[in-house]
């Protein structure tokens, strides 16, 4: 039988040695910045790491036991799914629309100017500026040349 189900507490000595040894880590820590702080070169900094490490013990400690809860409760599990939260599916007009961005075969795809009527009417608009600006560059052929 599984011992989750039937209500055993599974003991993971490694684990355990794991924070035992690191919950002993943070404390020692907060010792020496604690000596630190009482030194004569001693910080602000120092007292506020004095203070951090044994939270941080005190982290390692409830993380674990958050696991050995969760290993052996399936009812904790089943309180964190989204499931039992009620999410919902986001509803449509919440969230803006996502841009269309043209395919990676349409831009390599050569383009027919004859069929993009802004695209003709920007060119028109070019060569009218370029046969305007034509006699100030002392251009006699405003009309590009072929190459």
């Amino acid at each position: 039988m599984d011992s989750a189900r039937s209500g055993r507490t599974r003991h993971r000595p490694a684990l355990i040695v794991l924070v035992v040894v690191a919950a002993a880590a943070c404390l020692a820590l907060a010792w020496w910045q604690w000596s630190r702080y009482e030194s004569a070169s001693g910080t602000a900094q120092n007292l506020g790491y004095a203070l951090q490490w044994p939270a941080f013990a005190a982290a390692v400690v409830y993380a674990y036991r958050r696991f050995v809860v969760l290993e052996n409760d399936a009812g904790e599990v089943e309180k964190l799914s989204p499931r039992s939260k009620g999410a919902v599916e986001i509803p449509d007009g919440i969230l803006p629309e996502r841009q269309s961005l043209p395919s990676a075969e349409s831009l390599i795809a050569p383009i027919d100017p004859g069929a993009d009527a802004g695209l003709r009417e920007y060119n028109r608009y070019l060569a009218e500026l370029n046969r305007a600006d034509a006699p100030r560059r002392g251009v006699d052929d405003p009309e590009p040349t072929s190459r």
